[in-house]
């Protein structure tokens, strides 16, 4: 029996800095997972990641990822993704900086 659908969104790693990044209603990238276009039908999510991995100019690795609805948009609902959107790990630098 195929899998229900959960809301995804478009998450990639920007090409020339390899930052986290997630693809925006409005076809930008984003490096705020909060920003990005949160999808509820597979059909639309499908069309938006060959959309995206077209844009091998700008992105590498894009690929759907599971999330949910909050209080200021998309949020993770896996610890892979939530270690994403923190940024990077070995040393505060990026959006960590600028989340202190």
């Amino acid at each position: 029996m195929p899998r229900t659908f959960t809301p995804k969104v478009v998450t990639a790693n920007a090409l020339l800095e390899g930052d986290a990044v997630w693809l925006t209603e409005a076809d930008t990238w984003t490096r705020t997972m909060a920003e990005a276009e949160l999808m509820t039908d597979e059909a639309h999510a499908d069309l938006r990641l060959l959309e995206a991995q077209a844009r091998v100019d700008e992105i590498a690795g894009a690929y759907l990822a599971d999330a949910k609805a909050g209080e200021n948009g998309p949020e993770p609902t896996h610890f892979r993704e939530e270690f994403r959107a923190r940024g990077p790990s070995n040393y505060a630098h990026g959006k960590q900086v600028e989340l202190s």
